[in-house]
Parts: structure tokens; sequence; C-alpha cells
């Protein structure tokens, strides 16, 4: 290869971010392509064994139906083209041809598998480029997870990429969430991300983001979730820094039923945090990410959670239960309500130190007109001894309470809002029977995962 193709490559989106180790296995690994304008380098409908980075020239991406070819994109120097379906093992969503001569790289599917396996960085550029694609794509093939279409980019995190799409036949808005690959390859993140699914899909609470749907596709796992408007409760902090007593109080109760919801269901959510938290209207408060949840009792093997709100037996490494969420939830209602963090240092051991050994500092030097309920909740919940905290988060309610009541906070359960109900007429011959009531239970099993009911009556025409 030549010096300056090298030093181009190395300059490319697709290089940029490896190691210089990773860069040399795929550079020797890179065949040149020379292509005339006007011919074709990829068609739609095909097999997708390579890929291929554009030295110089453009190209022009087109979808066909019904005979009509559609240009969606020019391709140029330095981009990628079909990496998509070599990652996902996919035929062609569409045609590439030559808008000018070109010059390009070609690396079949064998080679990207054999250098992912030793470059777990090619993973994570892979996953950077397919979260990047379903967020701007207009092919419908590019976007599309089982029964899902994804609409748009939402968030990203160190686990996962969340976008919100709808149910293609339902449409009904969804949040879906992916697995990002280099960690989809890893057995422990992969067994983690699907847990968080199947713990999620067996709980049924107004303070508990919904679980509908778990895919598989495009090697890695997608949850398929409620979408929730709303904000979370980190975002909302960084505007105001500290929330007013009574709307803290109000989400606090909220958070507390979600939460003995899900520890009298044998779950322990394992990272309670104001990111985990989802405001929406009329502040109504959902729990999110599920993905370090465990049953009571459990001794993980690594230290989990996220520093500013680890329990000390999270950090220890020790027995996990219902009171390891409740330091959680002390450590972020003291932000919640005071605007600072309890802890903060400059390094994270210094931090994680400081859950060990200190005690947070007096709230009431922040908040002099702190209640009484409220100091007791937040110098209890926080003691490093789980023995000496709240030993469940239904003492936690049955104190608060009385205070929601004297400030006038009302926490109504959404399950006593009003339900509304529509009607459908479905008339069939009888010899369609049988194919209608299929179709009708796998409509009632959809219907089913949003929590309405479908009820069924038959009738007999005259």
């Amino acid at each position: 290869m030549h010096k300056s193709d090298a030093e181009f490559l190395t300059k490319t989106q697709f290089l940029d971010s490896l190691s210089d180790e990773a860069r040399l296995h795929l550079l020797a690994a890179l065949k040149p392509v020379k292509l005339s304008a006007g011919e074709r380098l990829m068609s739609q409908g095909e097999a997708g064994d390579c890929f291929y980075i554009i030295r110089s020239g453009t190209g022009v991406v087109s979808v066909e139906k019904d005979v009509v070819l559609k240009p969606i994109a020019i391709v140029g120097p330095g981009e990628t083209v079909g990496e998509i379906a070599v990652l996902t093992g996919e035929r062609r969503s569409a045609h590439v041809d030559a808008q000018t001569d070109m010059r390009l790289w070609k690396l079949d599917g064998v080679g990207v598998e054999s250098i992912c396996s030793r470059h777990p960085e090619v993973w994570q550029f892979l996953t950077e480029v397919v979260a990047a694609r379903f967020a701007r794509s207009t092919v419908i093939a590019d976007r599309t997870i089982g029964k899902y279409v994804i609409n748009e980019f939402v968030g990203r995190g160190g686990w996962s990429i969340v976008y919100k799409g709808v149910h293609a036949t339902l449409n009904m808005p969804v949040a879906i969430k992916m697995l990002r690959h280099n960690l989809a390859a890893q057995p422990e993140f992969l067994d983690g991300f699907e847990n968080e699914a199947s713990i999620i899909g067996g709980l049924n609470h107004e303070n508990i983001v919904k679980v509908y749907d778990i895919e598989h596709l495009y090697r890695t796992v997608f949850i398929i979730m409620e979408y929730v408007q709303g904000r979370a409760l980190s975002s909302i902090l960084r505007s105001v820094k500290r929330l007013p007593l009574t709307r803290a109080l109000h989400i606090l109760l909220q958070v507390c039923s979600g939460l003995e919801y899900a520890h009298k269901s044998g779950i322990v959510h394992g990272d309670v945090k104001p990111s985990n938290i989802l405001i929406r209207e009329e502040d109504k408060a959902k729990i999110l990410d599920f993905g370090l949840a465990c049953a009571p009792g459990t001794i993980r093997s690594s230290m989990a959670g996220t520093p500013h709100y680890a329990a000390p037996e999270q950090i220890n490494k020790g027995l996990l239960d219902e009171r390891s969420d409740i330091y959680s939830l002390g450590i972020a209602a003291y932000r919640i309500i005071t605007g600072h963090y309890a802890f903060s240092a400059s390094d994270a051991r210094s931090l994680l130190r400081m859950h060990l050994t200190a005690d947070i500092p007096d709230p009431r030097s922040l908040v002099p007109d702190l209640p009484d309920e409220l100091y007791t909740f937040l110098t209890r919940a926080t003691r490093k001894n789980p023995a000496e905290r709240y030993q469940n988060i239904g003492r936690i309610i049955n104190e608060l309470e009385p205070l929601s009541e004297r400030l006038g906070v009302q926490v109504a359960s959404e399950s006593t809002d009003h339900q509304n109900m529509k009607s459908l007429l479905l008339l069939y011959r009888n010899e369609h029977r049988e194919m209608i009531e299929r179709l009708v239970a796998d409509f009632g099993s959809e219907i089913n995962k949003t929590g309405a009911v479908l009820c069924e009556a038959d009738y007999k025409k005259s």
C-alpha cells in the first residue's frame, strides 16, 4: 500500500479511533478496487459479504421500489458503504452506483470477523455506525427491529443506545434500547442486558417503566419498552439545582412506591440515582434501567453501581438487598433536596472511601427549614451499617406520608385513572373462523403488552 494511501486511511472515521495494532491488521486485510463512472458497486437484495472504504470519487445510494430508483444519499472519500449488511448478515438494503470514477478498499466479512475477535474496539465503531444509520436512515429496511420501526435517536449510555420507535401495526410508540455490539459479544454484558428485560417484563407498576418485547437482531439485542415522554431527574437538577420540598417529596414517594413493589417482587434495583428516574407531565415518576438488578442476598464478584450513589456493601462486594437501594435512594434524595452531592471528590477512589467512612453532611446546613421527617429519612437511610437503616421501603413511606398530607402533596395512583374503551365489530364468514381466531389471539397478545385488556364476545348476525 502506498504511503499516501496509508496516511489517508488512518485519518478516516473508520480508523482514527482504533489502536495501532488494530489498524495494522485492518490495513493488511484491505484490497484495492477501481470503479468507472456508471458502474454498480453493490445491488439491493444481494448478500452482504463485504464492505468498502472510499478513497476517491463519489457514489449514489438509491433504493429500488416498483422498478423505480430513488436516490437517498451521496457517499464520498473517507466514508464506508455496505458495513451494515456485513455486520448484520442481512441482505443489502440499497444499490450503490459510481457517480464518478472511484477508488475503494474492500474488506470481506471473514476479515471483519477476524479483526473484531482480536480487537473489540472495531465492534465499538460498528455500533456507532449502526446507531447513526438507524437514527438518520430513510430506508425502512435499515430501521426495522422485528415488529417495530425506529423513528429517532434519543440518547446513549455506557451499555446501550436508545431510540424512539413505533409498533409497525398497532402504531404504538415505544422506546427501543440497543446493546452496544462490543458488549453483545461479551457474555456477562449480554446476560445482564437480557436479565433487565426479563426482570422488568414481569413487573407491572405505574412507577416502573414497562418492557414489551425483546429482539435478537443485527448481532445484538434490543429491549422494546414503554415510551415515556419526559426528562431524567438528573437533567432537571442540572437546570434548577434543587427541587422545592413539596415537589421533592412528591417524586420521592412515587419512587418509594415503585421500589417497594420491586422489592416485594424479589428484585433489588442496584443502581438508584436521578438519571434512572424519569419525570413526565404532572411530575409523574418512572424508574428506569434495571440492568444491575438482582435478587436480595446476591453477592457480586465486582463493584456494581454508580460511585456517587453506591452503598458501602456494593463497594465492598458484600451482600446486597433492599437496604442497598434504600442507601442509594437516600443519597439521591440528598441531592434532590439540598442541591448538592452528599459526597464529592476529584477521583472515584476517594469518593468510594467517603461512602465507606464518612457521614453525610448535615442537610440542615443547606436547607435550614428541612422538616424533621425528611431530616430523619436522609440521615437514617444513609447509615453505613445496613442494620441501622430502614429495613424496608414501607417504613419510609409510613414516616413520610403524614408530612405529605400536612404539606398538601397528592400522590395519586394511575391505577385509579379513568379507563377508556374502544369497540370493534368484526364481520366474517364461517369458513374464515379459524384464521380469524388466530389473528385475534395474536392481536390480543400485542394489546396485553400495553397493559390494556382485550375482551371478546361472539354474536351471530341474523
